[in-house]
């Protein structure tokens, strides 16, 4: 009989593994069920390879996946736009009536997206083969996180899937127009900036040292140009001679420089570094407390935190479990361990806003309705009410910052730029007093 090894959480959300002995991936599901506990993988253990298992085993990775026995990762690539109208789509045909095969049916036909096109009809299939559309959706993680399955999940038990698959689709919707606005409004300081420091770099490293060799022609060298000048041209050599370098083994082929050589090594001590979570935490800190960025992060991290859990409750997901969900998908590791000691209050029968003001991460306001949610029983909508704030807060803070760049980037674009303008034209109103004067000598 083959072995199934699982992680469940109980009733009070606590997180179990283990392995059952049982016929199939559908008994071991209902084992644990019965059991008191709610699976969120079940997958087969691997069995000892020799000659003619590994043979089997080959062609069975080959062949589609039927009965929602296998557990099947196909990779990402699945943007979160493609997937958000995905879930409206199903959400409209089961709020209409239509079964949820058939949903699934007639999306898989019409999806243009290979990969979700392949998933559709696996989860068809799973379905077919008796699993529930959660188990489903769990046998491919990649394209579905646990806040999605935990939801369809919730939603199940309680009947109310079409109902879920709707919140679900406007938590996405919501989580998109935010991201969306965000890059948006960052789109034109990015694209504003990337084309000034390519003019700027232009004119410092092709322009300026052709003047230089001009200026040491017409006034004798470096002794007779204004001191601003010369700085300027300081600047200019220093730049053409460690950014872009024309070394002679090379036959004069413009090579990176060590300033380049430099900045490439420190972006990828800067992406190894990100890697570890000490140095992701430290960075998480850092963005949180920006100049002026800072609080839009803080502001779109807060309405993804409130918005999470205010969605996972309010469709019926046991706290416990659905604080271990937003733990995972905060986004931001600062957030996250915030979110750790709630789970660690709540587990031990607490409050949830206790460990929420002693992170320092949320403000008094957050808190204090948090609070009252808690009192009156109405915590998901007040979380929803709160994200739903927060979101119109983002969304005037990145106007506002993007009005504010705007003005910063033109009077800085426009200093730099004068600033060379007015080093190149000093040694021509230098040599003019010095012609004049010559002519005046002479007469």
């Amino acid at each position: 009989m083959p072995k199934f090894n699982y992680e469940a959480m109980d009733t009070r959300g606590k997180e179990t593994k283990g392995v059952l002995e049982v016929a199939s991936q559908a008994e071991a599901i209902n084992r644990l069920r019965e059991m008191g506990f709610h699976p969120t993988k079940v997958v087969e253990a691997e069995k000892p390879r020799d000659a003619g298992k590994a043979g089997a085993a080959k062609a069975k990775a080959k062949g589609k996946g039927k009965g929602g026995g296998i557990n099947i990762n196909i990779g990402g690539g699945v943007k979160p736009k493609i997937l958000t109208t995905f879930t409206r789509q199903l959400a409209t045909l089961v709020e209409a009536g239509l079964p949820l095969l058939r949903g699934l049916r007639v999306l898989s036909k019409q999806e243009r997206h290979p990969t979700l096109k392949r998933i559709l009809g696996e989860l068809a299939e799973s379905i077919e083969g008796g699993s529930t559309f959660s188990e489903g959706l769990a046998q491919h993680p990649k394209v579905f996180n646990k806040l999605f399955v935990n939801m369809v999940k919730a939603g199940e038990i309680g009947g109310v899937l079409e109902v879920v698959l709707k919140r679900l689709a406007e938590f996405m919707e919501k989580a998109e127009k935010i991201k969306g606005k965000v890059v948006a409004a960052m789109f034109y300081p990015a694209a504003v900036m990337v084309v000034a420091v390519g003019i700027l770099a232009l004119l410092m490293i092709v322009v300026v040292p052709k003047f230089k060799a001009i200026f040491a022609d017409l006034l004798g060298g470096d002794a007779g140009m204004p001191g601003f000048t010369v700085f300027v041209l300081n600047i200019s050599d220093t730049l053409k001679n460690y950014t872009i370098v024309f070394p002679e083994w090379a036959g004069g082929f413009p090579l990176p420089g060590p300033v380049i050589w430099g900045l490439v090594a420190f972006v990828i001590a800067f992406k190894i570094a990100l890697r570890t979570k000490k140095g992701a935490y430290v960075w998480d800190q850092v963005k949180l407390k920006f100049p002026v960025l800072g609080s839009v992060i803080s502001k779109v991290a807060i309405a993804r935190f409130t918005r999470t859990l205010g969605t996972l409750v309010q469709s019926g997901v046991p706290i416990l479990q659905a604080l271990t969900i937003v733990r995972e998908t905060a986004g931001n590791l600062v957030v996250a361990r915030a979110v750790s000691a709630v789970y660690d209050s709540v587990k031990e029968g607490e409050t949830i806003t206790a460990p929420l003001e002693k992170s320092s991460v949320f403000p008094p306001m957050v808190i204090s309705m948090v609070d009252v949610g808690e009192q009156t029983g109405a915590l998901p909508e007040m979380l929803l009410k709160i994200a739903d704030n927060y979101d119109e807060e983002v969304d005037n803070a990145v106007s506002a910052m993007t009005s504010l760049l705007e003005p910063i980037m033109i009077v800085f674009l426009a200093v730099i730029v004068g600033s060379i303008v007015i080093a190149l034209f000093l040694p021509l109103i230098t040599l003019i007093d010095k012609l004049g004067s010559d002519g005046g000598g002479g007469d």
